[in-house]
Formats: C-alpha cells, structure tokens, sequence
C-alpha cells in the first residue's frame, strides 16, 4: 500500500494537480467571471492590512520563483556559472529561511486581522480559511525541512528533489522512484504544495493569473484623450 501510495504521489498526483490548475481556472474564467476576484476586505478593516498584505505576497511570490528556478535548474547550468553544489545547498537555505520567514509573519497578521473581525469572520467562506491555513501548514513544513537540509551539507538530497521535478516536466519514468529515499518533511511538503495547485481554481487564489495578466499593462499603448 505505501509503495501504491509513493508512486501515486509523486508519479501521478503532480500531473493531476496541473491539469486541473490550468483547465479548472480557465473553465471558471469562462464560466464565472464575476467571482474572479481577490474579494478585497479592505473596507471592512484596514489594521494590519498593508504590512500583513505586503510581506505575505513579496515572500510567497519570491518563494514560487525561486523554488521553480531552483528544482528546474540543471547542475550542469550551475556548475558552468562557477557554483558548487554544496554552495547551492547553502544559498537554498538562507533564501528559503529568509523568504520563509517574512511570508510567514505577513500570512500571520493575516490570518490574526480576519480571526479578530467579528465582520471578516461573517463574511468568509471555507475556501478562504482552507486557504489560509492550508499556505501556513505548507510554509511551516517548508521552515521544518530547512533544519534537515542543513544535516545534508553535501547537496544530495537538493540534487535528488532537483531531479524529480526534472523528471516530471520532461515526463521522463523514473520520477517516483528517485523520491523513495526523501525525508518524510520533503515528501509532506511536496503534497501538500502540490494540492495547493489543485485547490487553485476553487478559490481565491486565481486572481493571481491576474496579478501576471497586469504585466501586459507595461507594454501597452498611451490612450489618446482629446478635447472636443
């Protein structure tokens, strides 16, 4: 049952997870523009907002492009740059703490603003306190694994991450099995993530998919107003 159950995870369950992220939000663009939204609860209360808001977004938008960046990368690549694995290693962990550390207080005061507002506790639905806490139990693993990375000064186990995530956007075999020897804090954290993108669709979160769209402004071209 376990070995079903590992190469359920981390063979089949990262492919599911993306399908239903991309079709799942393209059929609610299609089908539910309206709630397509953040459902900013601004008006409602204001304390701790801006600060909770700001170091929630830098830390978790820094932390999705490093993790992509990183378990993507080649070692090749890196070691071509001048990097040894071992000093990846340790640039992985002080970024990761760091980054962690200032979405962790941002998604805090968050989650404190909403339980502390009879009004915010009113108007929340379950997708967004699933929300909330499933990114902190998600964060709170990926702080946890830090102090096991740091028992793995030689790189391997970044290596061997590397390597399934490698694996599964190339679809090449093989990809559940390189994750047999992982540590049970990477494996948790891993599944966890990955149901974060399988949520995705069902929640707030797709607003995101607006936050990249916005980009598109910066190439745009002046509007013309003239006088009659």
């Amino acid at each position: 049952m376990y070995s079903y159950l590992h190469h359920f995870f981390f063979g089949i369950y990262p492919y599911i997870a993306l399908v239903i992220f991309l079709l799942g939000s393209l059929m609610r663009f299609e089908r539910s523009q309206y709630t397509w939204k953040s459902d900013s609860s601004q008006l409602l209360k204001r304390s701790t907002l801006r600060l909770g808001s700001i170091l929630f977004h830098a830390g978790i938008i820094a932390l999705f492009f490093t993790h992509l960046f990183g378990l993507l990368t080649p070692p090749a690549v890196y070691h071509a740059l001048g990097v040894s694995t071992q000093a990846k290693q340790w640039l992985a962990i002080v970024i990761g703490a760091v980054l962690g550390v200032v979405c962790l207080i941002g998604l805090l005061l968050l989650i404190y603003r909403r339980v502390s507002e009879p009004r915010l506790v009113a108007t929340s639905r379950f997708s967004d306190w699933l929300t909330l806490f499933w990114i902190l139990v998600v964060l709170l693993l990926g702080l946890l694994s830090i102090f096991t990375s740091v028992q793995h000064k030689d790189g391997a186990v970044m290596l061997m991450l590397g390597d399934w995530a490698q694996r599964i956007v190339t679809f090449r075999s093989g990809a559940a099995d390189v994750m047999l020897g992982a540590p049970w804090v990477y494996q948790a954290h891993m599944i966890l993530g990955m149901t974060l993108f399988l949520i995705f669709p069902f929640t707030r979160l797709v607003h995101v998919w607006s936050g990249f769209a916005s980009v598109s402004y910066l190439t745009r071209a002046w509007q013309l107003v003239r006088s009659r």
